[in-house]
């Protein structure tokens, strides 16, 4: 058998230990840890960039959307001839409560209740039984009195006769007609009571004051009734003069300058369907109720059939000419709110102004605007609930261009 040279051993020497490879040359390393840094930066200002333009964008797309669209139109000048209707309170003229000037019983009364009396007619009789008796006596003390002064006179006179013969002393003189001036002072006391007593017992019957209408009566035959006012005394009977009737108006300060006496009204009441009675402004109380913000106005109204009632509701219409042109609105551009009514004006700059008005007569769909605005502001035509001063809106063009 030949043997095979071993070809592995020959073929293949073993090999030696081979050296390291060279290191990179330190340019390049140095490359290498700048050119990461870069890249990172690169990448980061790109991203911040690309943030910013996103950013930019929403913000712009933001304020796109925040502006609100908005139509607006001008107010249309009204009339300064205008009529002003009102409810009002119909008072009689004149009203008076009757009361007893003495305290008695009352005897009997002549008017009833609706009665019309004439001034000074007799109303009732009150009988005062002590009022009678302390007239008697004031009476008889008179007569008193009167003999008293009379036997004081005669007794004076003889005293200054005596005194020329010098029969009685000058003190007995001057005491005598000490004594008839004081008679004569109670004479005239005593006449005086009686006077007062017999007006106090003139009071047992009960006079109209004035011309009128009985519109109450509280009192019976055979009440005790007591003398005094309201507070003490008993009322016997009501009266009113409702020849002319007082109708007091509160008139809305937006009109105050406007009514004056003599200015004609007419007025109507639910009682007299389609009837109307002329009047005119008496008087006013030229102040302004600060809880109403209104005029206290009087009209008075003449009432010669007696036909209006004291107490009736009543609408009063004024015909009145304003100072100022009023402008007139849609209804839909006022904004009511808890500082009162708004309207929403777009300024030069394309901003809301909120403005608070004053309004005047409301007409349905259009309402008068007394102050607040000018005709030639913009008025936004329908203001959202949430419209706020100062927000930016842009005015869209009304159809047709105008």
């Amino acid at each position: 058998m030949t043997q095979l040279p071993e070809a592995s051993a020959t073929a293949n020497p073993p090999l030696a230990d081979s050296p390291p490879p060279p290191p990179p040359p330190k340019g390049r390393r140095l490359l290498w840890f700048l050119t990461v840094p870069v890249l990172l930066v690169c990448a980061a200002l790109v991203t911040v960039h690309a943030r910013g333009v996103s950013s930019a964008n929403v913000t712009a797309t933001t304020k796109t959307l925040a502006v609100l669209n908005v139509n607006v139109l001008h107010a249309q000048a009204g009339s300064s001839v205008t009529d002003l209707t009102a409810p009002g309170t119909i008072q009689a003229f004149s009203e008076s409560p009757v009361y007893a000037r003495i305290t008695g019983y009352v005897r009997s009364w002549t008017a009833d209740l609706g009665a019309r009396v004439r001034k000074g007619q007799l109303l009732a009789i009150v009988d005062a039984p002590e009022i009678d008796q302390e007239l008697s006596r004031a009476r008889a003390m008179l007569t008193q009195a009167r003999a008293t002064r009379d036997l004081a006179t005669v007794t004076a006179a003889r005293y200054r006769e005596l005194i020329t013969s010098h029969s009685v002393s000058q003190q007995e003189v001057d005491n005598n007609n000490q004594n008839l001036n004081a008679q004569v002072a109670n004479v005239e006391a005593a006449t005086a009571e009686v006077g007062r007593l017999e007006q106090m017992q003139g009071f047992e019957k009960i006079y109209a004051p004035f011309d009128g209408v009985i519109t109450a009566r509280k009192t019976q035959v055979g009440d005790l009734v007591n003398a005094g006012n309201s507070g003490t005394g008993t009322e016997l009977f009501r009266i009113s003069d409702i020849a002319t009737m007082r109708v007091y108006v509160n008139v809305p300060e937006t009109y105050s300058g406007s009514v004056a006496p003599g200015v004609p009204a007419s007025m109507a009441v639910a009682s007299l369907a389609n009837r109307t009675f002329g009047g005119k402004v008496a008087r006013t109380s030229h102040a302004i109720g600060v809880s109403s913000r209104t005029l206290l106005t009087e009209v008075d109204v003449p009432n010669p059939k007696g036909e209006l009632m004291p107490g009736a509701y009543a609408r009063v219409q004024f015909h009145l000419t304003t100072k100022t042109v009023p402008l007139v609105l849609p209804g839909s551009t006022i904004l009511f709110q808890a500082k009162g009514p708004h309207v929403g004006v777009v300024n030069d700059q394309g901003h809301v102004e909120l403005r608070q008005v004053t309004l005047g007569r409301d007409f349905g769909t259009s309402i008068e605007v007394v102050s607040g605005i000018a005709q030639t502001d913009a008025v936004i035509a329908n203001p959202p609930d949430y419209l706020v001063d100062g927000i930016a809106v842009s005015v869209q063009p009304t159809q047709g261009g105008k």
